[in-house]
Parts: C-alpha cells; structure tokens; sequence
C-alpha cells in the first residue's frame, strides 16, 4: 500500500500490496561543491505526519525538528554522500543513483518495492521499481527520504565550511549563488568543488 501525504490510499499498480516499501531521494544534485546525498527509507504502514512534505517546501526548521521522528519511526533507513571525485569521475546522474542504492544497500529490512524521485533509475538487484515526477510531495516514504538526505547533507556542508568559510556554505550549502561564484572568482576551486561542473557562467565578448 502506498500513502500519500494527505494519506489517501493510492496503488501505483494495482496487483501490488507491500508492507516494505522503500522510498528514495537525493538532494545536492545542482550543487558546484560538496556531495550529492541519498537516503532510502521504509516506514511502517500505519505512520503519519502532518508536517512532513517535500524537504524543499519545509523550512530549515520544520525539517530538523522533522529528521529525529523519522529516525526514531522508521523501519529502517540509509543514507549516503558520493562525493566530488566520484561526481567527476561518473557524471551527477550516475553518482544521485548510485548514491540511492548504496542507501538501500544499508536498509536491515529488504524492501520489495522501490519508489524513487524524478525520472531516472537504474534497476536495484531484481527489486521492482516505478519512478515518480515530483514524488517527494506525493508519498511518505519519498518526502522523509527527502527530508533525510536533505538535513544530512546541510550538515556537511556546515562542517566544511569551516573549512574554507570564504564560500559561506553554512548559507548557500553549495548552490551556484552569486556570492558563491563570486567567491570562486576571487579564491579559485576547493577539493571540495566539483570540477566537472561549469563553476562560472561563460563570459562573452561581443566586438563593438
């Protein structure tokens, strides 16, 4: 049985009736520096929350308070941080799905579906899986992953950050804010960037 946020019962396939649904996301994925983290999760059928929702809707906040319920009642969860190198080596797509299954990999309860975020997945083992557009404010298991790799990443990058604080990424967590790229301008790449993003917009020069 799937749940949606309003917790209304909705099957995505209707020969399915699972109990160890795991739900999947990633966040960072558009970042210039830092990792893209996953997290899988399998909640129990009869949770609910009346706050949870896509971690990109929650404030900083609600999704701290947030990270420790699901935790504490969840079946079971995993998350994960590929990081720059990897992100270079393997491309951002490859390193958001590999981090998703190195998150189921860590679940102690084997799921037997799989619902991911987005469009794109590889198939995990010979576990079935459907991929679901905007998931994480459609489906439990979907937005607590999201909210999971979301908290977990922030805190990453508040840890580097005091590393190189010159890039604040205690604020922008690594997106491409102007202040961001203005501090790439001035201080040059990180280990911590990935440099196989285009770290700066292009300059062009028209003649006059």
């Amino acid at each position: 049985m799937y749940y949606q946020l309003d917790n209304t019962p909705f099957m995505l396939k209707s020969y399915y009736k699972l109990i160890n649904e795991t739900g999947t996301d990633e966040a960072g994925r558009g970042c210039l520096a830092g990792p893209v983290t996953a997290a899988a999760i399998i909640l129990p059928e009869n949770f609910k929350n009346d706050i949870l929702n896509d971690s990109k809707l929650l404030s900083e906040k609600k999704r701290e308070l947030l990270k420790p319920i699901i935790e504490e009642q969840a079946i079971c969860y995993g998350v994960t941080h590929i990081y720059p190198k990897k992100i270079d080596e393997i491309n951002i797509l490859n390193a958001s799905i590999l981090a998703m299954h190195k998150s189921i990999d860590k679940l102690t309860t084997k799921p037997e579906f799989i619902i991911v975020d987005g469009n794109r997945f590889k198939p995990y083992k010979k576990i079935k899986h459907e991929c679901i557009i905007k998931g994480d404010s459609k489906f439990l298991s979907i937005a607590a992953a999201s909210v999971l790799a979301k908290t977990y990443r922030d805190a990453y990058m508040e840890k580097i950050h005091k590393e190189f604080p010159m890039y604040n990424w205690k604020k922008n967590k690594g997106y491409p804010t102007k202040e961001h790229r203005e501090a790439i301008r001035e201080f040059g790449l990180t280990k911590y960037h990935r440099k196989s993003f285009k770290q700066l917009p292009e300059q062009l020069k028209f003649p006059l």
